[in-house]
Formats: C-alpha cells, sequence, structure tokens
C-alpha cells in the first residue's frame, strides 16, 4: 500500500515524475511542473488529471487549436494520435496514467 500527498510533491526542474505505479503496460506518475510541455502526440491514451493548480490544456482538434481550462479535479483525456500541450498557470502537480515508454 502506498499514500502519496500531491500537494507536497516538488520535482527538482518541471515535468518531474514521481512513479507511482505499473499496471500492465501502463505507469501512473505524479507530475510537479512550473513550465509548459511541448506539442506531442501520444502513441497510447493518456488520462490527466490535475491534482492541484490550474493548467491551460492546448489541444487540436479538426485543424483548430483549442484550449481548455482545467481546475484541481479536472480530468483530460488524449487518445492515441491526440495532439496536446499542457501549460501550467504557476505550479501544478497532474497526476498521468497512459502506456509504459509512452511520451
Amino acid at each position: 500500500m502506498k499514500i502519496v500527498r500531491g500537494k507536497d510533491y516538488t520535482g527538482a526542474r518541471a515535468w518531474e515524475a514521481q512513479l507511482i505505479a505499473v499496471m500492465q503496460d501502463a505507469t501512473v506518475r505524479l507530475h510537479w511542473t512550473d513550465q509548459p510541455y511541448p506539442w506531442h502526440v501520444n502513441d497510447g491514451d493518456e488520462v490527466f488529471a490535475v491534482l492541484d493548480g490550474e493548467v491551460a490544456m492546448h489541444y487540436r482538434e479538426d485543424g483548430r487549436e483549442l484550449v481548455a481550462h482545467l481546475r484541481a479535479g479536472d480530468i483530460f483525456y488524449a487518445a492515441e494520435g491526440d495532439a496536446h500541450s499542457a501549460h501550467p498557470c504557476g505550479q501544478a502537480r497532474i497526476l498521468v496514467i497512459e502506456r509504459t515508454g509512452s511520451v
């Protein structure tokens, strides 16, 4: 059993992650960041849950760039092939569940 106090986690650098679990080809990681993550396309599904702070999630849909403002408790799901880029508003802590080895 493991208890993680997400609000207490701070990485040494932006997007540093604490591994929470590995479950049948999936990882569960707690990320801390105060910097945007580059645009990318996942090679598998991703669940992105904001635990603390706020994140402006930029994503592309039907050739348009859109932005969803996520607050603590909000969840963003990106299917395989969805282009997106997370931009924290100050510090944020995010739980990410994705395929092992995904970028």
